[in-house]
Protein backbone atom coordinates (compact mmCIF):
# COMPACT_ATOMS: atom_id res chain seq x y z
CA UNK A 1 0.00 0.00 0.00
CA UNK A 2 1.84 3.39 -0.88
CA UNK A 3 1.17 6.52 0.67
CA UNK A 4 -0.53 8.90 -1.61
CA UNK A 5 -1.60 12.64 -0.95
CA UNK A 6 -4.92 13.27 0.16
CA UNK A 7 -5.69 10.37 1.87
CA UNK A 8 -7.23 9.51 5.08
CA UNK A 9 -5.04 6.71 7.52
CA UNK A 10 -5.63 5.50 10.54
CA UNK A 11 -2.41 5.70 12.58
CA UNK A 12 -0.10 5.29 15.93
CA UNK A 13 0.89 8.27 17.74
CA UNK A 14 4.60 7.39 18.61
CA UNK A 15 6.58 10.43 19.85
CA UNK A 16 5.10 13.79 21.03
CA UNK A 17 7.42 16.86 20.54
CA UNK A 18 6.92 20.48 21.53
CA UNK A 19 6.35 21.15 17.55
CA UNK A 20 4.43 17.96 16.71
CA UNK A 21 3.37 14.27 16.97
CA UNK A 22 4.92 11.61 14.89
CA UNK A 23 2.22 8.96 13.72
CA UNK A 24 3.34 5.31 12.25
CA UNK A 25 0.93 4.46 9.19
CA UNK A 26 -0.33 1.25 8.64
CA UNK A 27 2.44 0.63 6.24
CA UNK A 28 5.41 0.85 8.82
CA UNK A 29 6.42 4.31 7.82
CA UNK A 30 6.07 7.18 10.06
CA UNK A 31 4.84 10.89 9.25
CA UNK A 32 4.93 14.36 11.17
CA UNK A 33 1.57 15.50 12.11
CA UNK A 34 2.65 19.80 12.89
CA UNK A 35 1.23 21.29 16.30
CA UNK A 36 -0.74 23.70 13.93
CA UNK A 37 -2.33 20.33 12.13
CA UNK A 38 -3.98 18.93 15.56
CA UNK A 39 -6.90 20.70 16.50
CA UNK A 40 -9.21 23.39 14.73
CA UNK A 41 -8.29 26.07 17.61
CA UNK A 42 -4.53 27.29 18.83
CA UNK A 43 -2.91 23.83 20.61
CA UNK A 44 -0.22 25.63 22.84
CA UNK A 45 0.76 22.29 24.90
CA UNK A 46 0.39 18.97 22.09
CA UNK A 47 0.02 16.61 25.55
CA UNK A 48 -3.19 18.21 25.62
CA UNK A 49 -4.68 16.36 22.51
CA UNK A 50 -2.50 13.49 22.41
CA UNK A 51 -0.17 11.06 23.94
CA UNK A 52 1.86 8.30 23.22
CA UNK A 53 -0.27 5.45 21.77
CA UNK A 54 -3.32 7.01 20.62
CA UNK A 55 -4.82 5.83 17.36
CA UNK A 56 -5.77 8.58 15.28
CA UNK A 57 -7.27 9.28 11.90
CA UNK A 58 -4.72 11.66 9.50
CA UNK A 59 -5.04 12.46 5.78
CA UNK A 60 -1.66 12.79 4.29
CA UNK A 61 -0.79 16.52 3.10
CA UNK A 62 2.58 15.84 1.67
CA UNK A 63 5.22 13.43 0.47
CA UNK A 64 8.87 15.02 0.11
CA UNK A 65 11.80 13.63 -2.17
CA UNK A 66 13.66 12.48 1.30
CA UNK A 67 10.86 10.75 2.09
CA UNK A 68 9.51 12.96 4.67
CA UNK A 69 5.23 12.71 5.20
CA UNK A 70 3.54 15.56 6.39
CA UNK A 71 0.16 14.77 8.05
CA UNK A 72 -2.75 16.07 9.26
CA UNK A 73 -5.62 15.18 12.06
CA UNK A 74 -7.57 18.51 11.56
CA UNK A 75 -8.14 17.62 8.19
CA UNK A 76 -9.06 14.00 8.79
CA UNK A 77 -12.57 15.04 10.28
CA UNK A 78 -15.17 14.76 8.05
CA UNK A 79 -16.49 18.51 6.65
CA UNK A 80 -19.04 18.53 9.12
CA UNK A 81 -16.87 18.63 12.20
CA UNK A 82 -14.43 21.17 10.69
CA UNK A 83 -14.86 24.42 11.80
CA UNK A 84 -17.05 26.33 9.30
CA UNK A 85 -15.36 28.72 7.10
CA UNK A 86 -15.90 32.60 7.34
CA UNK A 87 -18.38 33.69 5.08
CA UNK A 88 -17.01 36.10 2.17
CA UNK A 89 -18.68 39.69 2.73
CA UNK A 90 -20.21 40.75 -0.52
CA UNK A 91 -18.58 43.11 -2.71
CA UNK A 92 -20.62 46.34 -2.60
CA UNK A 93 -20.55 48.73 -5.48
CA UNK A 94 -19.20 52.02 -5.01
CA UNK A 95 -21.98 55.07 -4.53
CA UNK A 96 -21.86 58.69 -3.91
CA UNK A 97 -21.13 58.57 -0.61
CA UNK A 98 -16.98 58.93 0.28
CA UNK A 99 -14.51 61.29 -0.74
CA UNK A 100 -15.13 62.62 -4.68
CA UNK A 101 -13.02 61.22 -7.46
CA UNK A 102 -9.87 63.57 -7.07
CA UNK A 103 -8.83 65.17 -10.19
CA UNK A 104 -5.29 65.46 -11.92
CA UNK A 105 -3.14 68.25 -10.45
CA UNK A 106 -0.74 70.11 -12.53
CA UNK A 107 2.51 70.51 -12.16
CA UNK A 108 2.22 74.28 -10.96
CA UNK A 109 -0.18 72.89 -8.04
CA UNK A 110 2.03 69.98 -7.29
CA UNK A 111 4.81 72.65 -7.16
CA UNK A 112 3.16 74.82 -4.75
CA UNK A 113 2.08 72.19 -2.23
CA UNK A 114 5.63 70.75 -2.03
CA UNK A 115 7.20 74.06 -1.35
CA UNK A 116 4.61 74.90 1.06
CA UNK A 117 5.31 71.62 3.14
CA UNK A 118 9.03 71.78 2.65
CA UNK A 119 9.08 75.76 4.20
CA UNK A 120 6.91 74.32 6.91
CA UNK A 121 9.99 71.43 7.75
CA UNK A 122 12.48 73.56 6.89
CA UNK A 123 11.17 76.24 9.75
CA UNK A 124 10.24 73.13 12.48
CA UNK A 125 14.30 71.75 11.96
CA UNK A 126 15.53 75.13 12.55
CA UNK A 127 13.88 75.37 15.89
CA UNK A 128 14.40 72.47 16.98
CA UNK A 129 18.19 73.40 16.21
CA UNK A 130 18.41 76.57 17.56
CA UNK A 131 17.24 75.51 20.94
CA UNK A 132 19.35 72.51 21.09
CA UNK A 133 22.30 74.82 20.23
CA UNK A 134 21.84 77.55 23.53
CA UNK A 135 23.19 75.52 25.74
CA UNK A 136 22.54 75.86 29.20
CA UNK A 137 22.58 79.38 30.62
CA UNK A 138 22.74 82.76 29.02
CA UNK A 139 25.14 83.67 26.17
CA UNK A 140 28.44 84.50 26.56
CA UNK A 141 29.90 87.60 24.94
Amino acid sequence: MSIEVGSKLEGKVTGITNFGAFVELPTGVTGLVHISEVADNYVKDINDHLKVGDMVEVKVMNVGSDGKIGLSIRKAKPESEQRPQRPQRPSRPRQGGGRPPERPENFETKMAKFMKESEENLTTLKRATESKRGGRGARRG
